[in-house]
């Protein structure tokens, strides 16, 4: 087998190993409406949509971090942000946020939260004055 051959099998090992097995924890649109009523300072927020969606509709303290600008905000991620404080992330409905979740775990991150149901559900559920779209 060649070199190359016998690291591809590894990777693939360790990743069904240890990341497919893995499950993005998930919290509701009213946990999260607790979590931010209780002005926790250990909280990090981040929000992965683009800049035009968050004109439309955004909820305070959130870091805007699009997916799309993934080459500007990586550079210094780690310096910015906490492995291990609770890391709470925001999408539209939920998707880009559980990819963004996958690839903090996969960063060393220890206590990340995907926002089932995203911004969307947060309008409807918590602040139906919200603008949706």
């Amino acid at each position: 087998m060649a070199q190359s051959a016998i690291s591809l099998y590894l990777d693939l090992y360790l990743f069904e190993r240890y990341f497919a097995r893995m499950s993005i924890i998930q919290i509701t649109v009213q946990e999260l409406a607790k979590c931010l009523a209780s002005n926790r300072q250990d909280l990090q927020l981040i929000d992965v949509r683009e800049r035009d969606e968050v004109e439309i509709a955004a909820i305070a303290n959130f870091t805007i971090l699009p997916l799309s600008e993934y080459d500007e905000w990586s550079v210094d991620f780690k310096e910015k942000f906490d492995p291990h404080a609770e890391t709470l992330v925001l999408c539209h409905h939920g998707m880009r946020s559980a990819q963004m979740c996958q690839w903090l775990v996969n960063q060393g991150f220890t206590n990340v939260k995907n926002i089932g149901g995203g911004i969307d559900a947060y309008a409807y559920a918590v602040e139906p004055d919200m603008a949706k779209y």
